[in-house]
């Protein structure tokens, strides 16, 4: 015969306590007694006893809004980072639009919380998000390594909206990089370019674990006419250092995040499209019309959203045991910084782009 469900009520019944001390022992609130709330939580995990985060939200919505509908609270967890933020915006703004969608259509309300200096600090969200019934969370990308670890995971289902995250590992939804680069220069092959180039800012290639260097690499090896052109890994974007490099490694072809590059390679004699290309692996930053790929930010927010508030209506809480990655491929947009394909009819590859056979 099947065991019946241990509930709050028959909890509370057991102990013979109220179901308000009860509740305020296992949430930690309230002017509970210390060996009361040990006696609670000892007789909640002998009976198996599970707390629901939506159905305390629940409860807590409708008693603020006197019955009305409800939506639950989807928290986007931002970063307050100065030296990279204006440039970062736009992906950022994309992100939080396909969260909020996506929260919106599944009935959850999505609002920002921002870390950092003068803001919030991990300590203190995690008493806003406690106190207010907010379980579920998306966190940006951050430019340095986040850590989330203060926060009451057992609390708390999340998920991050890029490659990786380790303080602490959480499930993580981000762009195909490595894909990204490889039909780059398959691209570049189809449009005639035989000595690609990549340029990118070391700590990018880094925290990507060098996702875009590495498929630079291989599609440029595996190819086998694609020259020898070494990656240039800047600090940051330095307009002499990259000169220089164009001028000693003579690539026709350049794959930058950064369109202010066009003008110092015709400063040096190229002429785009016509002589030399440039493709964006990310043309939400472009300055200028340009061919390149769109990461697709929305659709890796509201895929983020998706899991997040699937986790909290499987009542998944904590860090994951083994996190696993969800890579959205981006979308292919042409421009006109690359000259018309050339070469003999090609196949088509997985995503439709042609590349040339040799």
């Amino acid at each position: 015969m099947k065991t019946p469900r241990c509930t709050l009520r028959s909890l509370a019944s057991e102990l013979g306590l109220s179901k308000t001390t009860v509740s305020d022992a296992l949430r930690g609130r309230g002017r509970v007694d210390p060996d009361t709330v040990e006696r609670v939580r000892l007789a909640a995990k002998r009976s198996g006893y599970e707390t629901n985060p939506l159905a305390g939200a629940l409860m807590a919505e409708m008693r603020r809004s006197r019955g009305d509908a409800f939506h639950g609270v989807l928290a986007a967890i931002d970063f307050k980072e100065a030296a990279v933020n204006m440039m970062h915006k736009p992906f950022h703004q994309a992100l939080l639009e396909g969260i909020s969608r996506s929260a919106n259509e599944q009935g959850f309300r999505m609002e920002i919380f921002t870390l950092g200096r003068g803001l919030l600090s991990v300590s203190r969200l995690d008493e806003i998000l406690s106190s207010r019934g907010i379980h579920g969370m998306v966190v940006l990308p951050a430019w340095d390594a986040p850590d989330l670890t203060r926060l009451q995971w057992d609390r708390y289902a999340g998920v991050y909206t890029d490659y990786i995250i380790k303080f602490p590992s959480l499930h993580s939804v981000c762009s195909d990089h490595y894909r990204t680069m490889t039909r780059a220069m398959n691209i570049l092959r189809a449009h005639g370019y035989r000595r690609p180039g990549l340029c990118i800012e070391k700590h990018r290639d880094e925290r990507l674990q060098h996702r875009h260097s590495a498929g630079y690499v291989s599609a440029r090896d595996r190819a086998g006419d694609l020259g020898d052109v070494p990656p240039l890994f800047l600090d940051r974007l330095n307009r002499a250092e990259f000169m220089t490099w164009f001028k000693l490694h003579r690539p026709d072809s350049v794959i930058c995040h950064f369109t202010e590059v066009i003008q110092w390679m015709e400063e040096c004699g190229a002429r785009v499209p016509e002589t030399h290309g440039y493709l964006s692996p990310n043309v939400i930053w472009r300055h200028q019309p340009c061919a390149g790929f769109d990461l697709q930010p929305a659709m890796i927010g509201a895929r983020a959203a998706e899991v997040a508030i699937a986790m909290l209506f499987r009542n998944e809480r904590g860090i994951p045991d083994w996190p696993a990655m969800t890579a959205i491929p981006a979308r292919w947009i042409d421009g006109p910084t690359l000259r018309a394909a050339q070469g003999a009819p090609g196949v088509e590859t997985d995503f439709g782009e042609p590349k040339i056979m040799a």
